[in-house]
């Protein structure tokens, strides 16, 4: 008689894997999270799924659900995971907090804040607006007035989240608490201001967080930038390159000078991707690398970065002016925007420096015209220059709820690529490990343009940007909307993403 086959266990959801939506989480108190091991982490169709080490344990779930005020579906975790989000999200300030965090998405205003807040309250309120910033890996934390309230937003992934709406009352005092925190003016309401402070995220982890202030119709708007720590992640392998196109850029970045720009639009990654070879050069060899960034984004050692100050104790232009008297290396300018800086620039890279930097232009080929537009002789870009890349971002897909589509006639036109018409893609749906948005991070799209002896000899000579682009289709190089095209094709973006970031040149 054949033995029956035992019902086997169901999988643990890994809580490394998901990311926590903050509006759920922060709904309950820290002590009844830490204590009973559970955490509310996404809203799909209806339901609050909630992450715990028992989902039979009705007595917390029933306290939970009081908290939510939703129906509440539950996930048993791997405790050791569970303990990990649990740490990242109340380990601390939160910790000590006896608010439950922010109200349903869509719902009225809070009815606890429908008066002047408590000073408690409001230390409170300030904190978890911070945290669940932090707790969504967001990049800016926008607290915009409006006639009748105030719009709690949220960017992440370089999309604008609304994550809470708070009461006019609390717009003083809200204001008054971020710019004493950030060491501004809070008697000045009627001329931007900028400041700054560490945000504690627990384990001995701090985010630099930048805040700026703008007078408005109604009242003070302040955008607060979270700075990642995550300096660990910057590599790159990490941005999304394909292995042709990392292999340019090595190349490039391990000669001993020269001058390499990365062009694109403000948010489409380029200093990610300096910090990125930054830390690739100082693992290769020694080397004296100094950096000028306004501001410094991330942290790296053995690196000497200079952060210009808006007091002008330490402009642009006199960092420029004394750092090859420190005997570099490698140099990295945050940005050439001007004449003199590109000047600089390029007169460090004829002396036998390796120098990096980032201009604002739509494609690598236009960054030769901008630099000659700048003043600069194009025989002296020609003989410097020798590697332009531009970069965008774009979401990367959820793979956990991926749906298969295809391009349309439409979208392949848009593209430039009519013959893709009919090939399969990929739409995502939205799930528990995604927080219902169905994407995850970012992931880079690029357009490497090595200047060989030929090109260089072509800019020397005085070549038009639409020259450039034709020597380019002759040598095969692949433009922006290719490398677009193929982390479509290869199910890592949406049509959309990539229709929004790529234009066909």
């Amino acid at each position: 008689m054949n033995e029956p086959i035992p019902a086997s266990e169901p999988e643990l959801l890994n809580m490394d894997l998901v990311r926590v939506d903050p509006t759920w989480a922060l709904r309950i108190p820290a002590n009844l999270a830490l204590r009973r091991k559970v955490l509310p982490f996404a809203f799909i169709d209806g339901m609050v799924y909630v992450a715990c080490l028992d989902s039979e344990d009705t007595q917390t779930l029933q306290a939970v659900e009081r908290y939510v005020d939703r129906p509440i579906l539950a996930e048993a975790a791997e405790a050791e995971s569970l303990e990990r989000a649990l740490q990242r999200i109340f380990g601390g300030p939160l910790a000590n907090s006896q608010t439950t965090g922010a109200p349903i998405r869509g719902a009225r205003l809070d009815p606890k804040l429908q008066s002047e807040p408590d000073p408690a309250t409001l230390v409170a309120l300030c904190d978890e607006l911070l945290h669940a910033a932090a707790i969504r890996e967001a990049s800016d934390l926008h607290i915009d007035p409006g006639p009748e309230d105030i719009s709690v937003r949220l960017r992440v992934d370089g999309v604008l989240e609304e994550y809470r709406r708070l009461p006019k009352i609390v717009q003083g005092s809200l204001t008054s608490r971020i710019k004493v925190l950030s060491g501004l003016d809070i008697a000045e309401r009627r001329s931007p201001q900028d400041g700054r402070f560490g945000l504690p995220i627990g384990n001995n982890v701090e985010i630099d967080v930048r805040v700026a202030s703008l007078p408005t119709k109604h009242g003070e708007k302040l955008t607060l930038r979270l700075l990642s720590s995550k300096v660990g992640e910057l590599t790159l392998e990490s941005l999304g390159m394909s292995g042709e196109d990392r292999q340019r850029f090595e190349a490039a970045i391990e000669r001993p000078y020269g001058l390499i720009l990365l062009t694109g639009p403000t948010g489409s990654g380029k200093s990610t991707t300096l910090y990125a070879a930054l830390r690739r050069l100082i693992t290769l060899r020694s080397l004296n690398v100094l950096t000028i960034e306004d501001p410094v984004e991330y942290e790296i050692n053995r690196v000497a970065q200079v952060e210009v100050d808006a007091g002008d104790k330490v402009s642009f232009h006199k960092a420029m002016r004394s750092i090859l008297r420190h005997d570099p290396d490698v140099l990295m300018i945050g940005e050439i925007r001007d004449g003199e800086t590109a000047d600089v620039a390029i007169k460090a890279a004829l002396t036998g420096h390796l120098v990096l930097s980032t201009l604002h232009t739509n494609s690598a080929p236009s960054a030769v015209t901008r630099l000659i537009d700048m003043g600069l002789e194009p025989y002296l870009v020609g003989a410097t220059l020798r590697l332009s890349v531009a970069q965008r971002l774009v979401r990367r897909i959820c793979p956990n709820c991926l749906n298969e589509s295809t391009v349309s006639t439409a979208q392949a036109r848009a593209l430039g690529r009519p013959d893709i018409a009919g090939q399969t893609v990929f739409t995502p749906t939205g799930c528990k490990f995604c927080a219902s948005v169905g994407f995850v991070g970012r992931l880079g799209l690029f357009e490497m343009l090595p200047v060989d002896e030929d090109l260089s000899r072509a800019i020397t000579e005085g070549a038009s940007e639409n020259e450039i682009i034709d020597q380019i289709h002759q040598q095969g190089i692949p433009r922006l909307v290719d490398d677009a095209l193929a982390k479509l094709l290869d199910g890592k973006t949406t049509v959309d993403e990539t229709l929004a970031a790529v234009t066909v040149w």
